[in-house]
């Protein structure tokens, strides 16, 4: 983020809302963030939380309730999408099939007016930016998905948008194409210094590609910050839940604020909190089986003083997955699963073991499970 510059995108206080037969719907409510030059911002969530809608506000296509939209410091609200200086991405790429892909990346610039040799050299220039110059004459039927992705990519950069909007660009694709066009999606917008504003559903393509994050759910913004922040430092359950997995457990912090019980484990606090009920989210990977020997460091993990905490489990199951396993217990505190290495020695089903608790991948969260 530049802080010295202002924000070239900047949403204030949006909202949206509607009429149904029977119900006024709230798309989103008072919605905020800003978006500064060269910066690859990231609205993500489940379906139906109004990223996707808000993508179109900013674009133009739905008109908000009320609230502010700012461009490149101009009032854009309640303008249209052809007077606004964005271009977007859309999930179905949306090609024109009667045109070639040349005809498909000429296509805004000659709506825009621009001469059609003007128009051409622009356009070859866009192909030459995503690899398909030597595919202008293809029609969209003869492209693959990743190369109709291409071309939908250089319609969108041919206009020199301020702002450059994506709608789930990587959803129709498989997984080696989708990690493919996510690292050429990165690697483009790095090189050309373009400012993003991207919709995604997938928490891990949302953390790759991206500088910043808002999390949406149920059309408000639950938390945003790096995806290092969101992941390592979520505020709720919901955040702690969606940015990978974590399962939730009921704790109690003790009077003195410093220790905290779960079950049968017990471990002080890196700082005082809330006394009472808490919920605690901990991440499969926090979990260290411990097998025979102790743990290599017991500053490590969690516990009071050079003891760290440990817990019985009964192995329920074990599964499969090619680097590692993943391990199936039943506990005191409830069932859950953590990875273990695939080589080595593993627990075997029906095993008693005791589990060790990394700090990382651990967060106290307020209200009770």
């Amino acid at each position: 983020m530049q802080a010295t510059s202002p924000p070239l995108l900047d949403v204030r206080g949006v909202t949206l809302q509607y009429k149904t037969r029977q119900h006024l719907v709230t798309a989103t409510y008072r919605v905020d963030f800003q978006v500064y030059p060269g910066e690859r911002y990231i609205l993500l969530g489940p379906s139906g939380c109004g990223k996707t809608t808000m993508l179109r506000l900013i674009a133009g296509l739905e008109l908000s309730s009320s609230g502010r939209i700012e461009i490149g410091g101009r009032d854009v609200t309640k303008l249209g999408p052809a007077d606004r200086p964005v271009s977007m991405m859309f999930q179905s790429y949306a090609l024109f099939p009667h045109l070639n892909v040349l005809g498909n990346v000429m296509y805004g610039l000659r709506m825009a007016g621009v001469a059609t040799s003007s128009a051409k050299q622009r356009a070859m220039q866009s192909l030459d930016q995503v690899g398909l110059t030597s595919l202008e004459g293809r029609w969209p039927s003869e492209l693959s998905g990743g190369q109709q992705q291409r071309v939908a990519l250089a319609r969108a950069l041919v206009v020199e948008p301020a702002v450059l909007l994506f709608d789930e660009p990587l959803s129709n694709l498989d997984a080696r194409l989708r990690r493919e066009m996510r690292d050429e999606i990165r690697n483009l917008q790095q090189r050309l210094g373009l400012t993003v504003a991207y919709v995604t559903h997938d928490q891990s393509e949302a953390m790759a590609v991206s500088d910043h994050i808002v999390v949406m759910n149920h059309g408000r913004i639950e938390q945003h910050g790096t995806p290092r922040q969101l992941y390592e430092q979520p505020v709720n359950a919901f955040i702690a839940g969606f940015m990978g997995e974590a399962i939730l457990f009921s704790g109690v912090v003790e009077n003195d604020g410093l220790h905290i019980q779960v079950g049968s484990l017990r471990w002080a606090l890196e700082k005082p909190t809330v006394v009472g009920g808490v919920q605690v989210a901990i991440r499969p990977q926090a979990w260290k089986w411990i097998d025979q020997n102790q743990a290599d460091r017991a500053d490590e993990y969690l516990g009071i003083g050079q003891q760290f905490a440990s817990l019985t489990a009964k192995v329920c199951k074990l599964a499969y997955l090619g680097n590692a396993y993943e391990v199936t217990v039943s506990t005191d505190i409830g069932e859950f699963w953590f990875p273990c290495e695939s080589y080595g020695r593993l627990p075997q089903v029906g095993e008693m073991i005791q589990l060790a608790i990394r700090a990382h991948g651990v967060n106290v969260l307020a209200g009770k499970a």
